[in-house]
């Protein structure tokens, strides 16, 4: 996992840096995994400039190979008959020989954060919803499947779109436990997308110290110097480990969940206690990968007897990601003269028009609950004209042909 955890924290810091730009007074939340994810799907269908633009924004280049899906004519690509008897082995061929690709490293991830402790419950799930009768690779939509897990499920945006919106938006609520309730507003969408890429991920643990709620009173919190706001804060006094970084003057504490196999990470600046902002500004200037790895490290966090002020609160963030991806120099697949999305289709005039992204996040005595969901639309230019019968199928476990809604 350290290989591709590395790269989601380094795009991570890239995002809220760009968007910081303009927040002042603002609070910045968003799920780094649950784009990364995202952006990786388009990724995958994705060629040339359009794929390398991606994969430098999420530090992807550097970190693992590639796998390109437009090497194999799509003609020879054997058809699936899945067996569950036996183990489903994925049917495409990787070109790397350093290791492995970055969606292979994506996939192990996911495997693994579904093997957690029971006692926590983090789930993902991807989803492509396409346009009836639109024609997709067949690698594609298999690889999808395969590495991300990723159903499919056809919609109608032409004649139907805001029951499509309303489907899509009811599954990713289904899956963030109604913590997310529309991804997707009105008029977001629109007649001319042919997919819409989907990732969410819902966190839900308890603290392996729980706080009790006697010990919750109102308190002021201050926003700034000139500004504060009272808070239910939460205490309890405890074992935790914690750490001083003289270099940005600044504490770090480390709050464990149940089984200690997740924490959360508190960055508390010196001055915050009087409402000066220096501080924070020093810690955002200063954060690496490198440096937050330093400093979370064994060898700085040491434990001891802590007094623990934690407010307790609710966050949600909702945001278009168009404008700061470009900003951090995703542009080619933005625009329908240099998009490539070849590997994904055998249209030309595919381009990804609109990526957003919604998070919620709740802290409170028993512990954290957390969810994140990005969706990625393609759209085909107007010009384009659509196949009249169904362009892609697949066998079920059974061996029976299956096409549109029940495919993958």
């Amino acid at each position: 996992m350290a290989s591709i955890s590395r790269p989601i924290n380094e795009f991570c810091l890239d995002l809220y840096k760009e968007y910081n730009k303009n927040a002042e007074g603002m609070n910045i939340i968003f799920s780094p995994m649950s784009i990364s994810i995202a952006l990786a799907l388009v990724e995958l269908g994705a060629k040339h400039n359009s794929a390398a633009q991606i994969e430098k924004v999420l530090h992807l280049r550097k970190a693992t190979g590639r796998m390109s899906l437009g090497s194999t004519p799509e003609t020879t690509a054997p058809e699936i008959e899945l067996d569950q008897s036996q183990e489903r082995q994925p049917y495409f061929s990787l070109g790397s020989t350093d290791g492995g690709t970055h969606h292979e490293e994506f996939h192990a991830l996911l495997l693994q954060l579904q093997n957690l402790d029971k006692r926590y419950i983090l789930s993902l799930a991807n989803n492509l919803f396409v346009q009836q009768e639109f024609e997709f690779r067949q690698q594609y939509l298999m690889c999808a499947k395969e590495l991300y897990g990723a159903i499919l499920q056809t919609v109608d945006f032409q004649n139907a779109l805001e029951a499509a919106r309303e489907k899509i938006n009811s599954w990713v609520e289904s899956e963030t436990q109604g913590k997310i309730t529309e991804l997707f507003a009105p008029g977001v969408l629109d007649s001319h997308a042919v997919l819409v890429l989907v990732n969410v991920i819902y966190f839900k643990a308890s603290w392996e110290h729980k706080f009790e709620e006697k010990n919750t009173v109102q308190r002021d919190f201050r926003l700034n110097q000139n500004e504060s706001k009272p808070v239910q804060m939460m205490y309890q006094k405890g074992k935790f480990k914690l750490s001083y970084i003289e270099e940005i003057g600044a504490q770090i504490l480390e709050l464990p969940y149940v089984q200690k196999s997740l924490s959360m990470i508190i960055l508390l600046p010196d001055d915050m206690a009087d409402g000066s902002t220096n501080g924070l500004e020093q810690i955002e200037k200063a954060m690496t990968y490198e440096k937050l790895v330093l400093w979370t490290s064994s060898e700085h966090m040491s434990g001891g007897t802590v007094e623990v002020y934690l407010p307790r609160f609710k966050l949600e963030g909702s945001f278009d990601l168009n404008l700061f991806l470009q900003a951090m120099g995703m542009t080619d697949v933005f625009l329908e003269s240099k998009a490539d999305l070849s590997a994904m289709s055998f249209s030309k005039t595919l381009f990804l028009s609109k990526v957003v992204h919604k998070t919620y996040v709740e802290v409170n005595e028993e512990g954290t609950i957390a969810a994140g969901a990005t969706g990625a639309e393609i759209f085909s230019s107007p010009t384009m004209k659509h196949r009249t019968a169904p362009a892609w199928s697949c066998k079920d476990g059974a061996g029976t042909l299956m096409s549109g809604e029940n495919c993958l």
